[in-house]
């Protein structure tokens, strides 16, 4: 199922979108009217050892916070084909926590 064609990110209201790899999990707020990415987070830059779904909700706190800091709060979620479930889940728990609206 194609998901991402069908959500669409523009600079007030992003595409947070999330690639969730085998070691690192990665996700970016793009506004799709200009082809930018406003914001983006990887697990890579938190340096921690811990289980992968504890990281990614802390990844969802980080971007959610970058999101602050530039003056968004309310974005679009992307989990491209990914389940609603997991990793995926805890992102967006994550990101809510820190205060971005989903």
């Amino acid at each position: 199922m194609r998901t991402r064609a069908k959500i669409f990110g523009t600079a007030s209201k992003p595409r947070l979108s999330v690639f969730r790899g085998n070691r690192y999990t990665c996700i970016q707020l793009i506004d799709d009217e200009k082809g930018n990415t406003l914001a983006s987070a990887s697990t890579r830059e938190l340096k921690k050892k811990d289980k992968r779904t504890v990281l990614a909700e802390q990844l969802g706190e980080l971007i959610a916070k970058k999101a602050v800091e530039k003056g968004i709060e309310k974005a679009v979620f992307d989990r491209s084909f990914y389940k609603y479930h997991g990793r995926v889940k805890a992102i967006a728990e994550g990101a809510r926590k820190g205060g971005l609206k989903l």
